[in-house]
């Protein structure tokens, strides 16, 4: 997938960014071109090549569509690790995290906070948690054109149901 400078890709670590330039670069004597991203969250400057943007897992905002159907992911009963030790299931909510899959964030943002009525979450889950949270309230208020205080409301009411 091409992006052009103004677009938004989101990063899969990162989360939502705005493609600021498409530089070459010479490094290490091969010149390579960049998308540079500046990521809408933090501010931070990413540079991604070109030729390497499907394997990072560089995508497209997704659409209103898809953004309803990750609602409908939150409003899912299932947990996906709950049984498991702590150190597990924080090892796969870290694969799902680094998936870029906003179904699989939405999944991670479900069960932790599921899981945190239950028990208390260990530091690493805390912070998966928040990142999930953060990349799932950015991509979706673009997706649907809301602001992001919107989106949050609606998944705080959504999980605590």
């Amino acid at each position: 997938m091409e992006f052009k400078v103004g677009e938004n890709a989101v990063h899969p670590h990162h989360g939502v960014g705005e493609v600021t330039a498409v530089e070459a670069k010479e490094i290490a004597g091969h010149k390579k071109t960049f998308y540079i991203l500046r990521i809408v969250d933090s501010g931070m400057k990413v540079m991604v090549p070109t030729d390497a943007a499907d394997r990072v897992g560089l995508r497209g905002v997704i659409s209103k569509k898809e953004a309803d159907k990750v609602i409908g992911v939150l409003r899912e009963a299932t947990v996906v690790a709950a049984s498991q030790p702590w150190n597990r299931r924080h090892r796969e909510y870290v694969e799902m995290l680094k998936s870029g899959s906003l179904f699989e964030v939405a999944k991670v943002l479900r069960d932790l906070t599921r899981l945190k009525t239950d028990k208390e979450l260990s530091f690493g889950e805390r912070r998966l948690l928040d990142q999930a949270r953060s990349l799932l309230v950015t991509e979706l208020a673009l997706a649907r054109k809301v602001k992001e205080d919107r989106v949050e409301a609606e998944i705080q009411t959504i999980l605590a149901s």
